[in-house]
């Protein structure tokens, strides 16, 4: 499940970084250091995330 956990949080820590920059940007956040924070931010939230999804999938087998 470790493996499959990693793999899903490239494609959904990427998401949700994206999500939260593009979200720092629309709020009027420029500056370096926001972007950083909301990249950051979406990256580790991303972690749970990635846990309940595979730990979805693997019930499904």
């Amino acid at each position: 499940m470790l493996r499959l956990g990693l793999i899903l949080h490239l494609f959904i820590g990427s998401t949700l970084s994206g999500s939260a920059v593009i979200a720092a940007l629309v709020m009027g956040q420029d500056t370096l250091k926001p972007i950083l924070v909301a990249a950051l931010l979406g990256f580790i939230a991303a972690f749970p995330v990635s846990y309940i999804v595979a730990r979805k999938l693997y019930e499904l087998r």
